[in-house]
């Protein structure tokens, strides 16, 4: 019975990372054999749009993010800025108020993220919308690059890509989350070419203005929610790996994984709220990548890895795995939470052996769903966002 539970476990963990990542690989390869895609040589699709942008607080960064913003190679007759800043209170609006070219959105209570996208909306214009963070730099040709997308009729989103600026000599935090996110982005632009990718993230996003639908202001998380929103009318969420806004590694990793904990709280929230995503038989390719991406990594992977570290342990202690597999397989276990616990010690040390970091900040991942899901169940979780100190 041990070694069939060792074995479950296992299959679940191989397929959460390397399985699922070879899987869509195969079936994308296989498409784009069977339906190729013709090389286009339209000229670029430059709608009207509007960049809004979220901010609470943020004073230090509106004279960077709106040079930022200037240095963006859109025409500029047919980009619109709005900054929403609900609850801030450090001069951010009054600051963006002399700016001639910004509209500003703000009211002095602070509802959380998803309230001031709500209310901002209504307030759209153009028939696309791109939503980034204030913290986040984009590429100049990012707005371009998400426009191109919606000449498929059938694309409702474009995910922009979320990259993390990076040293030579990174934290656990730089060098883990840059290496997340350079793994993330390879699974995203599979999922987009075999059908749609799974969310879109807050960092940078866009989506015609009309399929906005009103979100529930508890939502946690907001770009999660808006963005499979629209998968589930039918829409496609295309990734565009060329517009990339840049954003700055936590400070800290008990910034990170406070960051971590409430985006798991989040993503438990929306698997109870959205059980209908799951269901094949109505979404077909999409519930399969939201399963696989997202619901396996969420609830299965966090409580195998602890769980199959025992059943090995005792597999072994009871001569029932004298095989030299089990054996090798646990001894690759305690080197890997070795790892772990040097990364715990060096975690805020500088080094350019930013492997090192890898497995502690994996641990770190699947500590924050155990204890995002602890978290949901309690409901202690917040609509109003903590922001993570940025390094």
């Amino acid at each position: 019975m041990l070694v069939v539970l060792f074995w479950i476990l296992l299959s679940i963990i191989l397929y959460a990372y390397p399985g699922y990542a070879v899987l869509i690989l195969l079936l994308s390869g296989i498409k784009s054999l069977l339906c190729p895609r013709n090389a286009s040589d339209e000229e670029p699709f430059l709608p009207d749009v509007t960049l809004l942008i979220a901010a609470w607080n943020e004073k230090e960064l509106i004279e960077s993010k709106m040079e930022n913003t200037r240095n963006l190679d859109y025409p500029k007759e047919k980009l619109r800025i709005v900054w929403i800043t609900d609850g801030s209170d450090d001069g951010t609006p009054e600051i963006l108020a002399s700016y001639p070219d910004v509209k500003v959105l703000h009211e002095p209570e602070r509802k959380g993220k998803t309230a001031a996208v709500n209310r901002a909306m209504p307030q759209i214009g153009t028939p696309y919308v791109v939503l980034c963070d204030a913290n986040t730099m984009l590429d100049p040709k990012a707005i371009t690059y998400l426009m191109a997308g919606f000449r498929d009729e059938r694309t409702g989103c474009v995910a922009g890509e979320k990259r993390i600026a990076k040293s030579n000599a990174d934290m656990a935090t730089g060098a883990g989350e840059g290496a997340y996110w350079k793994y993330e982005s390879w699974i995203k632009r599979l999922e987009s070419e075999l059908y749609s990718t799974v969310g879109a993230a807050g960092e940078l996003y866009a989506l015609r203005t009309e399929l906005y639908e009103v979100v529930n202001p508890d939502s946690i998380i907001d770009d999660f929610v808006i963005s499979m929103s629209i998968a589930q009318r039918g829409f496609k969420i295309a990734y565009e790996p060329r517009a990339f806004a840049l954003e700055k590694p936590s400070a800290s990793i008990k910034d990170e994984l406070t960051r971590k904990v409430r985006i798991a709280s989040g993503g438990f929230q929306t698997l109870f709220r959205y059980p209908s995503l799951l269901n094949v038989f109505r979404h077909g390719l999409l519930s399969f990548e939201y399963f696989s991406h997202k619901v396996i990594r969420w609830i299965l992977v966090p409580f195998a890895m602890p769980l199959i570290f025992i059943l090995n342990f005792f597999i072994c202690m009871n001569q029932m795995g004298l095989e030299s597999f089990y054996l090798i397989f646990l001894c690759l276990q305690l080197g890997f939470y070795l790892f772990v616990a040097l990364g715990a010690v060096i975690s805020e040390k500088s080094t350019r052996l930013k492997f090192l970091f890898l497995p502690y900040y994996l641990a770190i991942m699947n500590y924050a769903q155990i204890a995002g899901l602890v978290r949901y169940l309690r409901r202690k979780h917040s609509v109003v966002w903590e922001k993570a100190k940025r390094a």
